[in-house]
């Protein structure tokens, strides 16, 4: 199936779905806020003649006026009150592009890139690593400038605060300049790459008649959906990707090569990467130097061997460091364990839950958060003394900010992440840490930390917080919160919440700042910090508040 047949099948699909609102945060309501900011502030002109839209699937020529929140580019035919999406795109670009589909009550149009007739200044296309580029839709803006690219991120958290808040200017301080991933390549330390079911696998005939099972006569493309299309596109290698990872990335290609007939439908690999830290011997002494990963015994590295943990070793994946040679392997089982470090901490989790994708920033990360959570001068002495990372997963943030509390409590809605977080606090010694299951709308009725002594850690998942939690939060009301996101567009709806606030609990914006976690793409991590504006008494009691 073309390009061109897929989007004419799939057409009346997607006009049912612009016809219905959008959910908050997605990429469909940034996108509209995107294209209405841009045709307010276009030329003054007569009035727009009406629209004649042009014919699906023909090719325009538009120059891109600006970068979307979402990572496409946008443009305005000269006349024309409809914008054009173009994907892998950026300002000052001269394209041609194919229409895809229109969505004319929205005044925006989609299109298929489909070549660079004038590039714009900031365009250099040397800059791009990938063969995949302008197909893959993992990456949007792999031919900017890295600079250029940072600054694109803090105007995406800049217009999130702008159009998703509901604060007023005057509210919303100036949001920092997006701090820097150290690797802008090679940081992804998980993958997952995926095959699609033989043709007619998904067929009601198929579904009823397990006799009729379809079977692959050939492999299928192996890799990630092609931009705008569910359809898969065959990957060899992904260059944002570790080496360990990438490695992983071939050899499952290979395996999936030899045992296709095995398969019946298709299915998602995990590529993990995996960290082992093994003591490094003192020459001098003629002894090992002690690591915090006592389970880690020195081992020679065998090409492509793998163990029955579901790990592949690596060829020439050893890094020499003072006190310790770290080895890269990569887990390909959902249920494996899986070991990562940050700074001296260790975390281990299930291969196939969430942690944190680009472990090179997560220093820099923690160290901002470590800053701002607490801060100290001589003069004023910080009461915080508690900390809650609610959302806590396998215990990043109650783990690596627990010396600078008192007592640290971490809570989340999956158990499994529970009993990962207690076992990392136990493999890194930390003894003023608890962890418990609560879902997140009740998770403070068990909470007995004073309010006026406690900081509040939240990174939900990219819908936000639900408004049960922040209503609870905001009676609860700790002295601080922390709001880390991947969406900063939710993020932006939650803190405006929290800071138009319930009764007396209100709070203010001490600054917002952007992590870029996901270099060459659209995506901007975003923390917000926020302090309580009265102290007076909780809305509701706390033992320890007296």
């Amino acid at each position: 199936m073309t390009k061109t047949q897929y989007h004419q099948k799939h057409a009346v699909k997607r006009q049912k779905k612009a016809s219905k609102s959008p959910n908050e945060g997605s990429t469909e309501e940034v996108l509209l806020a995107d294209v209405k900011s841009l045709l307010e502030r276009g030329p003054e002109t007569a009035p727009f003649a009406p629209r004649t839209l042009h014919e699906k699937f023909s090719e325009i020529d538009v120059t891109i006026s600006e970068l979307s929140s979402t990572g496409d580019g946008i443009g305005v035919v000269p006349g024309s009150d409809h914008v054009f999406v173009v994907p892998f795109t950026v300002p000052g670009d001269h394209v041609k592009a194919k229409i895809v589909n229109h969505f004319p009550d929205a005044h925006y149009t989609l299109t298929d890139f489909v070549e660079v007739i004038k590039p714009g200044p900031k365009r250099n296309d040397s800059l791009i690593k990938c063969p995949y580029f302008a197909r893959c839709g993992g990456c949007q803006i792999q031919m900017l400038p890295y600079d250029a690219q940072l600054h694109h991120k803090k105007t995406i958290v800049e217009k999130a605060y702008r159009n998703f808040s509901s604060l007023t200017p005057e509210t919303i301080p100036a949001v920092g300049a997006t701090i820097e991933s150290p690797l802008q390549y090679g940081y992804r330390t998980k993958l997952t790459p995926h095959f699609d079911g033989p043709p007619g696998s998904l067929s009601r005939a198929a579904r009823r008649d397990p006799s009729s099972k379809k079977v692959f006569e050939t492999v299928p493309p192996i890799g990630f959906q092609m931009k705008g299309m569910r359809k898969t596109i065959d990957i060899e290698d992904c260059p944002i990707g570790t080496d360990a990872v990438r490695e992983g990335m071939k050899n499952e290609r290979e395996r999936v090569t030899r045992e296709i007939a095995k398969f019946t439908k298709g299915a998602t690999l995990l590529l993990r990467e995996n960290t082992s830290r093994a003591p490094k011997k003192n020459e001098l002494a003629g002894r090992e130097v002690a690591t915090n990963d006592a389970e880690i015994n020195p081992s020679s590295v065998e090409d492509d061997q793998e163990d029955t943990a579901g790990r592949t070793l690596l060829d020439g994946q050893l890094q020499n460091f003072t006190d310790y040679v770290e080895e890269k392997t990569c887990v390909t089982d959902q249920r494996a364990i899986s070991t990562e470090y940050v700074d001296d901490f260790v975390f281990k989790n299930t291969a196939g839950a969430f942690f944190q994708n680009n472990n090179s920033i997560l220093s820099p990360f923690l160290a901002y958060i470590r800053k701002h959570i607490k801060p100290f001068t001589p003069a004023i002495n910080n009461p915080l003394e508690y900390l809650i990372d609610a959302y806590c997963g396998s215990g990043l943030f109650t783990v690596a900010l627990s010396s600078l509390f008192f007592s640290s409590m971490g809570i989340d809605i999956a158990e499994a992440s529970v009993i990962a977080a207690r076992a990392n606090a136990t493999a890194n010694n930390i003894k003023n840490a608890s962890f418990m299951t609560a879902d997140a709308s009740t998770l403070f009725q068990q909470v007995t930390y004073p309010p006026d002594k406690t900081a509040v850690i939240i990174d939900p998942p990219r819908k936000g917080c639900d408004n049960a939690f922040l209503q609870q939060l905001l009676r609860f009301g700790p002295q601080k919160v922390i709001y880390v996101s991947c969406n900063v567009h939710t993020q932006a709806r939650d803190v405006g919440i929290l800071v138009e606030g319930v009764g007396d609990y209100k709070y203010e914006i001490e600054s917002l700042q952007g992590f870029d976690f996901f270099p060459q793409t659209g995506h901007v991590e975003g923390v917000a910090i926020l302090s309580r504006r009265t102290s007076s008494p909780p809305l509701t009691g706390h033992p320890m508040s007296k």
